[in-house]
């Protein structure tokens, strides 16, 4: 009987420790999990837009040397946006190059539901860019790098006007330079020391 308890002691002991160790490592795979899952959010809630991919031919000693650059915007859709340029000897690291330049220009747009607050012209060396305030439904009405900006920066019903230079790169620096010389309401008030109702008045 002695050794049939004994028998019976020994898989209880060993089933304790493997429950043990079965926690361990749940716990562990939860912690992993957790992380992936942030890290997955934090990614999806950036949007990348390829605005234009050129290949730059530069003449050197002996040669020619070939080279791409990739204008890319990045964008949460909530209000924030940047623009990156990257330059590789591939079309694929210029463009991840250019998605880490533009995440560390980003920019916060003010919004006033889903429209800007008020109208500006954007200016980038000979590009200007109009952009106007819509009424709820009129949607982007914009085109190429304003139009992907203005998307990624979660502005959904807007007019814009490019005036002067339609260079690609021009247009999109001024459009977020536009976007960036922005005010609200409020924004205004305190910069000039006033309440908001003795301004509107």
């Amino acid at each position: 009987m002695e050794k049939d308890h004994k028998g019976h002691g020994a898989p209880e002991e060993t089933a304790a420790d493997g429950a043990k160790r079965g926690r361990r490592t749940s716990s562990r795979e939860k912690n992993r999990s957790q992380d992936e899952t942030k890290r997955d959010r934090e990614q999806s809630e950036w949007e990348e837009k390829i605005i234009q991919v050129r290949r730059v031919t530069k003449v050197v000693k002996g040669g020619k040397k070939l080279s791409f650059r990739a204008v890319v915007a990045v964008g949460n859709n909530k209000g924030q946006v940047g623009i990156g340029i990257g330059k590789a000897s591939e079309v694929i690291v210029a463009i991840q190059k250019g998605v880490a330049d533009a995440r560390k220009s980003l920019i916060s747009v003010p919004l006033i539901g889903a429209t800007l607050p008020h109208q500006i012209v954007g200016k980038q060396g000979s590009s200007r860019v109009l952009l106007k305030p819509a009424a709820k439904g009129t949607g982007v009405i914009a085109g190429g790098a304003s139009r992907a900006i203005l998307e990624l920066a979660g502005v959904g019903d807007v007019m814009s006007k490019s005036l002067g230079s339609r260079s690609p790169l021009n247009v999109a620096r001024a459009t977020v330079n536009g976007l960036n010389e922005l005010r609200t309401f409020d924004q205004s008030a305190r910069l000039r020391g006033i309440t908001v109702q003795q301004m509107l008045n």
